[in-house]
């Protein structure tokens, strides 16, 4: 097949997949789903985009698996200890002086939790070291992803020893179980929940949001689909909420404008 047909054919699966799955390709970076797509027709021993879309056609369960394969579930509890670090001391103490009577965090394309349960644990201690407990209820954190299995998972809250890498000893010692695998305590988890919900196209879980982690994330989405999302979270959030994004993301365009950084090193910015 030529280069030219080989684009048509990835065209015509891509376009499928948006179709059929409702799975935004388009506004994906096309290597990145190139080489997704790639691992799931090694799995099934095709060596052509036409060939596997008639393994769509025929087996219904490879588009769950394809889906797995296109949504990045890669993660860890405090990735980047000290960006966590950076929230600790500069985030959670603002969030709590607010006098709001909630405080609202997402956690957008959670995976499997280790993000949304990671920002918990730093709210919960905050005010648990102060003796101030009751102020627990006003916490709601938010974690969404598209992926059902990831969402399944997370709710579970149970991590295995990789998980870990990140983590500070203290805090692993006294907000996970000891027992394998780790599960994070009720007291964490009931501060967390969790939706399934499409970053592209679906709103924010809730209004005014005072803090928004989508980290690692924006790398995968072509550059206008990265303005969207920016616009999407200056909208979603309150005014001075924080937006926290991963280490090799940065704010461009219109957005440049909108966000005031707080730690340009982590990635810290708020609304201005």
């Amino acid at each position: 097949m030529t280069d030219t047909a080989t684009d048509r054919a990835f065209e015509a699966l891509t376009a499928k997949i948006a179709r059929e799955r409702g799975f935004a390709c388009a506004s994906y970076k096309e290597k990145c789903l190139r080489r997704r797509i790639a691992v799931r027709m090694r799995a099934r021993g095709v060596h052509t985009y036409t060939d596997y879309a008639s393994v769509l056609d025929a087996d219904a369960h490879e588009y769950d698996l394809l889906l797995d394969a296109l949504t990045i579930n890669v993660t860890k509890l405090f990735r980047n200890w000290e960006t966590f670090r950076a929230i600790e001391t500069t985030c959670v103490p603002a969030l709590w002086a607010l006098p709001d009577p909630a405080l609202r965090i997402w956690s957008a394309g959670c995976a499997s939790g280790e993000e949304a349960h990671s920002l918990a644990i730093l709210m919960h201690r905050y005010v648990v070291d102060r003796g101030e407990s009751p102020r627990l209820g006003r916490v709601n954190v938010i974690g969404t992803d598209i992926d059902r299995a990831s969402l399944e998972a997370a709710r579970r809250g149970a991590y295995v020893e990789a998980a870990f890498a990140d983590t500070p000893d203290v805090l692993r010692e006294r907000y996970f179980s000891a027992s394998t695998p780790h599960v994070v305590t009720e007291d964490v988890r009931r501060l967390v929940r969790f939706e399934r919900r499409d970053l592209l196209r679906d709103g924010p879980p809730a209004p005014d949001m005072h803090l928004i982690a989508c980290r690692n994330v924006l790398i995968y989405f072509d550059r206008d689909t990265q303005e969207m999302l920016f616009q999407k979270f200056y909208e979603a959030l309150a005014p001075g909420g924080f937006l926290v994004l991963g280490k090799v993301e940065t704010l461009f365009g219109p957005a440049r404008s909108r966000f005031q950084g707080v730690e340009p090193r982590e990635r810290i910015f708020r609304r201005q």
